[in-house]
């Protein structure tokens, strides 16, 4: 009965070693450098560039627009009454208002239009990571961004292979 106890735990002991000892298969990628150069994510950088020179061209509009009213109002203060002074103050408050409402509303469109673009092409980048890697057999892939050593298998050429570009 000692002797079977003994070998017992030495077969525990052996098992939590070799358990201990095998490694879990590691690769790493490249993500950022698959989204710069995927397609799909190129289309939408220039959608998101024309959409945001839209809204700059709006937003200079409404700039020039106001600046030209402070200077309109600045040369002819003196000339008018104050109660004509007050009317333009608070108009003139009003536009920056509208102005900075604008510019607001303009990154939040701009973010929300980025969201809405690239969380697609996102979700397809992460897909083929996890077909690459269940593929070739690794239990892990890592984003080589997040690594101070990337000494490994690097699958980032596979995963473009299977995205369909290079």
């Amino acid at each position: 009965m000692k002797q079977l106890k003994v070998l017992l735990i030495s077969a525990i002991v052996v098992l939590m070693a070799q358990a201990a000892t095998a490694q879990a298969k590691v690769a790493h990628v490249d993500v950022a450098d698959i989204m710069q150069k995927m397609p799909a994510m190129v289309d939408a950088q220039k959608q998101l560039a024309k959409l945001g020179e839209t809204y700059d061209a709006g937003y200079k509009t409404l700039v020039d627009e106001y600046q030209a009213k402070i200077k309109k109002y600045d040369q002819e203060a003196a000339t008018v009454t104050d109660a004509i002074n007050d009317e333009r103050s608070k108009e003139v408050q009003e536009m920056q208002k509208r102005i900075v409402d604008y510019r607001d509303n303009a990154q939040k469109e701009l973010q929300k239009k980025e969201s809405d673009l690239v969380k697609p092409i996102m979700d397809k980048v992460k897909a083929s990571i996890e077909k690459v890697g269940k593929a070739k057999g690794f239990q892990y892939v890592l984003n080589a961004a997040d690594l101070l050593l990337a000494d490994g298998p690097n699958i980032t050429a596979d995963v473009k292979k299977d995205l369909g570009f290079q």
